[in-house]
């Protein structure tokens, strides 16, 4: 296991500590498309049977403490060598532990290496040899100039994607009694809080809950066949864990509607007590938020670079 101590310096509304990254494991590990992860499974035994001798070598964007390797590792065929690329240093060094004793879904032991990279520094080379690129919550922080740069890097290098649990911009309290309205206030929530996702996050105007589908379009464009499939949370309010969660969403709802919306914090306040109420762990009724996945694979003809296995396979 090795890590490159690059430099990096990220914009702080693309910062996410550890305690929030642990307190979303569960529901996001719940919410993910199997079916996805079926076709980038097929996608590398295909791959591997171009050049048996090398491991299959797989890049996480934005990979925080691991969540992502963690979960896909043992469900897709080895051997793999992953590299995990973050900018915090303090996650990667969490990652580094938490993957050491990861294995395929074959029992082979992994190779991992971290990377400390601004993603505003991605490149083509970033990706290069890579068969599959990986990322997780990670494109709604993006700019559409990013998004286009990514997919020109992995067309570039003819390798697959599989982006997971990009918001799409919708949530809902439920149910709702028959003929009962929603909370007056949600619509408005929801509205300035996707406003306010679209802020620059250091890398020009972020696309928010429109990201994954803009990136579809770009790979499409680029020849990839695309495949999409919703993951939403589903947090059930009388579970004090899934609650937790939910409150803190309600808060972050609630700091970035009052960012965007200032005139109207007596409002939003008033929405805030009123939620929050529901997510004391002892009520009824689920917060359903929404994600999408997305797996993406080049055109037939991209082939797999002719490169020496590793050492010790």
């Amino acid at each position: 296991m090795q890590s490159r101590p690059d430099t990096a310096m990220p914009h702080p509304d693309a910062c996410f500590d550890a305690d929030w990254l642990a307190l979303r494991a569960a529901a996001d590990r719940a919410a993910r498309a199997p079916r996805l992860e079926t076709l980038a499974a097929a996608w590398l035994r295909g791959r591997q049977q171009q050049n048996p001798q090398a491991p299959l070598r797989l890049v996480d964007l934005g990979c925080g403490s691991g969540a992502n390797p963690r979960h896909l590792a043992p469900r897709l065929p080895g051997p793999q060598q992953w590299t995990l690329l973050d900018h915090d240093a303090g996650l990667l060094r969490r990652a580094r532990t938490l993957c050491a004793d990861l294995r395929d879904a074959g029992g082979v032991r992994l190779q991992v290496d971290t990377r400390c990279l601004d993603l505003s520094a991605l490149a083509a080379s970033s990706l290069a040899n890579a068969d599959l690129v990986c990322a997780s919550a990670l494109l709604d922080l993006m700019s559409a100039d990013w998004l286009g740069r990514l997919a020109d890097a992995c067309a570039h290098n003819g390798c697959a994607l599989l982006i997971t649990l990009s918001v799409d911009g919708t949530w809902r309290f439920l149910p709702q009694a028959p003929g009962a309205p929603a909370d007056p206030d949600d619509a408005f929530i929801r509205d300035a809080f996707n406003a306010h996702q679209r802020r620059d996050k250091g890398l020009g105007a972020a696309l928010g809950p429109a990201a994954a589908p803009a990136l579809a379009e770009l790979l499409v464009a680029r020849g990839f066949a695309v495949e999409r499939a919703a993951s939403p949370w589903r947090l059930e309010l009388a579970d004090p864990a899934q609650a937790a969660l939910a409150r803190a969403l309600i808060d972050g709802w609630r700091d970035a509607a009052t960012a965007q919306c200032p005139q109207a914090a007596a409002r939003i306040n008033a929405w805030h007590q009123r939620r929050s109420a529901q997510c004391d762990g002892r009520g009824s009724g689920q917060l359903e938020v929404g994600h999408l996945d997305l797996f993406a694979c080049p055109p037939t003809t991209a082939l797999r670079p002719d490169r020496p296995a590793s050492p010790g396979q």
